[in-house]
C-alpha cells in the first residue's frame, strides 16, 4: 500500500519555495515603491519597461518548471545524475536564449516602450531603463533553470539561500542608485542582484553536476525533449503575456494615472500569484516523483491536500488585501488620482486571490504530470475567450481599469473551472 503524502512533506518544499517565489517580487515591489517616490511619469515609465522586462522572460518559464516536471520523474525512479543533467541542459537553453533576447530588446527598447505608452517622453524614459535591464535577461534565465533542477531533486532551500544572496545586495543599492542616477538606477541594482544569485546558481550546477562526472557539451537530444514540453508552456506564457501587454497598452490610453494604477495592480498581482505558486511547486514536485514511481494514488492525495492548503492561504490573504487596503496603495503612491483609479479593480483582485488558491495547486499537479497541453489549452481559451472580449469593450466604453480587471478576474474563473474538471478527471495521471 502507498504511503498518503503528509502535510510536512508539502510544506518542507512549499515554504523555502515561497521564499524564492515571492522574493523577486518583494524586489520589484520595493522597486515600484521607490521610483513612485521620482513621480508619476517615472512610475509610468517603469511600469512600460517592467512590463516588457518580465513578457520576455516569463516566456522561457519551461527553464523552471519544465525542467522541474522532467527532473522530479527522474528523481522518482532513483536517477538524480540525469535530474542534475537536465539542470546543465536547461542552463544552456538559457544562456543562448537570453543573449538573443538581450539585443533585441536593446535594439527596439523605445519603439516597445512607445507603443505601450503613447507618450514620446515617457517611452524615452522607459527604453533607458529597459537597455540597462536588458542585461539581467540571461541572468534571470539561467537562475530559472537552477530552480528547475533542483526542485526537481526535492531541494528548494537551497535556492532560496542563493536568490537572498543576490537580491539582498540589490535591494541595500537600489535607494542609493535611485537617488543618484534616477530612473536608470533602479536597472542597475536589478542587474547586480541578478549577476551575483545567477553565478551562485552556477557554481552549485558546477559542484553537483561534477561530482557525478557528468559531460558539459549541449546535448540536442536532451534540449530537443525539454523544448518538446517548453512549446506548449511557452504558448501558455505567451497568452498570459500578450492579455498583460494588452492590459498596459489599454491602460496608457486612460491616461498616466490609470497606467500607475495599473503598474500598482499588476506587481501586487504578481507577488500574489508568485506567493499562491508556492504551493504548486511544491504539488508538481511531489507528483511527478510519484508518477516517476509509477504511485498514482499517492499524487491523487498530493493535488487534494495542495488544494485545500492553497485554499485556506488565498482566503487569508484576501481578508489581508480587503482590511489593508489604503495602507498597502499608500506604499506605492499618493496622488489621489491613482487612489482613485484603485477602487474597484481593488476588489476585483480580492476575487482573483480567493479563486487562484485552488487554480495554482491543480496547475501544479498537472505541471508534475507533464499535462502542459491541457493546460496551454486552457489559458488560451481563458485569454480569448474573456479576457480579449472584455478588454476590448472596456475601450469600447470607456470601462477604464475597472473593465481591465474584470477581464482578468472572468479569465481565471475559467481556469478554475476548467482545472478542477481535468484533475477530478483523472486524465492527467500517466505514469
Amino acid at each position: 500500500m502507498t504511503a498518503a503524502i503528509t502535510p510536512r512533506q508539502i510544506f518542507a518544499l512549499a515554504l523555502p519555495a515561497l521564499g524564492v517565489l515571492a522574493a523577486n517580487p518583494l524586489y520589484l515591489l520595493l522597486d515600484t515603491a521607490v521610483v513612485g517616490r521620482l513621480g508619476t511619469g517615472e512610475l509610468a515609465a517603469l511600469a512600460a519597461g517592467a512590463t516588457i522586462q518580465s513578457t520576455v522572460t516569463t516566456q522561457l518559464t519551461f527553464l523552471s518548471y519544465g525542467t522541474t516536471a522532467r527532473s522530479s520523474r527522474l528523481f522518482g525512479a532513483g536517477k538524480r545524475e540525469a535530474a542534475v543533467a537536465e539542470g546543465v541542459q536547461a542552463t544552456w537553453v538559457a544562456v543562448v536564449v537570453g543573449l538573443c533576447l538581450s539585443t533585441l530588446i536593446w535594439t527596439l527598447a523605445q519603439p516597445i516602450a512607445y507603443w505601450l505608452t503613447n507618450d514620446t517622453a515617457t517611452s524615452l524614459a522607459a527604453a533607458s531603463w529597459m537597455r540597462v535591464a536588458a542585461l539581467a535577461i540571461p541572468l534571470t534565465l539561467i537562475i530559472m533553470a537552477g530552480n528547475g533542477w533542483m526542485r526537481g531533486v526535492q531541494n528548494t532551500r537551497l535556492p532560496f539561500k542563493l536568490t537572498l544572496a543576490g537580491l539582498i545586495p540589490g535591494a541595500v543599492l537600489l535607494p542609493v542608485l535611485v537617488d543618484r542616477f534616477g530612473l536608470v538606477g533602479s536597472a542597475v541594482a536589478n542587474v547586480i542582484g541578478m549577476g551575483i544569485a545567477a553565478a551562485l546558481f552556477l557554481i552549485v550546477l558546477v559542484r553537483e553536476h561534477g561530482r557525478n562526472g557528468g559531460g558539459w557539451a549541449p546535448n540536442w537530444s536532451i534540449i530537443s525533449q525539454q523544448l518538446v514540453l517548453g512549446r506548449d508552456l511557452i504558448l501558455r506564457s505567451l497568452s498570459f503575456q500578450i492579455s498583460l501587454l494588452a492590459a498596459a497598452a489599454v491602460a496608457g490610453r486612460f491616461g498616466v494615472a490609470v497606467l500607475a494604477a495599473h503598474q500598482i495592480m499588476l506587481q501586487l498581482w504578481n507577488f500574489l500569484t508568485l506567493v499562491l505558486d508556492s504551493m504548486a511547486i511544491a504539488a508538481q514536485t511531489l507528483t511527478g516523483a510519484a508518477l516517476g514511481n509509477g504511485q498514482i494514488e499517492r499524487a491523487k492525495s498530493v493535488g487534494v491536500q495542495a488544494a485545500r492548503y492553497s485554499t485556506i492561504f488565498g482566503l487569508v490573504l484576501a481578508a489581508v488585501f480587503a482590511v489593508l487596503a489604503r495602507p498597502i496603495q499608500s506604499i506605492f503612491t499618493h496622488d489621489a488620482a491613482v487612489f482613485a483609479e484603485l477602487t474597484v479593480p481593488w476588489w476585483l483582485l480580492i476575487g482573483m486571490i480567493v479563486s487562484g488558491g485552488v487554480v495554482f495547486a491543480f496547475d501544479g499537479v498537472l505541471l508534475g504530470a507533464s499535462d502542459a497541453a491541457f493546460l496551454r489549452n486552457l489559458t488560451i481559451v481563458s485569454v480569448l475567450g474573456t479576457f480579449v472580449p472584455i478588454t476590448l469593450l472596456s475601450v469600447q466604453f470607456g470601462w477604464g481599469l475597472n473593465g481591465i480587471w474584470a477581464g482578468h478576474l472572468a479569465s481565471v474563473l475559467l481556469r478554475l473551472a476548467g482545472v478542477v474538471w481535468r484533475f477530478r478527471s483523472m486524465r492527467w495521471a500517466r505514469v
